[in-house]
């Protein structure tokens, strides 16, 4: 069975990937990131829906002392909007967020002999950010065939982003079809005991599962 990386957070997008990932044959193991976020909360629902998906994992803890992001610095407030633009880059992005994790996740791929990348990147429904783009994954794609060894060799790590063109009606969707823990899993940008319901990542859940008709079990 092919191994594989999966860039795991405990949200919505992530898990389903995860699921959908083992579904698809692969041997998932998953790479979680403390990197100095807002909360803890989104750390523990991943670690449990991994154990859940009966797949390994590491935590990952890095510091971005610099900050720049809304979820990296508390004097930042989190943008409460009714609606979202995607042509407008929010305080929630954290810069070059993807680039690290998946400059990470393909190192562990080359060290453990993994053919694959997952990621749950969302160009549909998302907050804007261009390191979600399909332009993005592209440009990475081809930077990782060069630079490393595997690549160089012809054994590339290929990056999948199986979401990346799905509204999150449709990633609901599928991810009930894979029976992925959605109860299990933390969207908001905010720690507490229940999602705020007001945050671009809860607003993005919630229309998700109101356009595919079903509850959301954190509601």
């Amino acid at each position: 069975m092919n191994k594989a990386i999966v860039l795991l957070s405990g949200g919505l997008d992530s898990s389903t990937v995860l699921y959908y990932a083992k579904a698809q044959g692969f041997a998932p193991r998953c790479l979680i990131f403390d990197y100095g976020q807002r909360h803890r909360v989104e750390l523990k629902k991943a670690a449990a829906i991994a154990r859940q998906a009966g797949c390994p994992y590491r935590v990952v803890r890095i510091r971005l002392p610099w900050g720049g992001s809304a979820l990296l610095d508390k004097k930042i407030g989190l943008p409460k909007r009714k609606t979202i633009d995607p042509r407008e880059i929010p305080v929630t992005y954290v810069p070059a967020r993807n680039i690290i994790f998946l400059s990470f996740a393909a190192s562990f791929a080359e060290a453990v002999g993994a053919a694959a990348v997952f990621i749950g990147a969302n160009a549909l429904d998302y907050s804007g950010y261009p390191d979600c783009r399909p332009e993005f994954f592209r440009a990475f794609q081809r930077a990782l065939d060069r630079g490393l060894k595997a690549g160089v060799e012809g054994k590339t790590i290929r990056i999948y982003a199986p979401l990346l063109r799905k509204t999150k009606a449709q990633i609901i969707k599928l991810g009930l079809k894979l029976n992925v823990p959605y109860a299990r899993t933390w969207s908001c940008y905010s720690g507490g005991r229940r999602p705020c319901g007001t945050c671009e990542s809860c607003l993005l859940r919630a229309k998700g599962f109101e356009e595919a008709g079903v509850r959301d079990p954190l509601g």
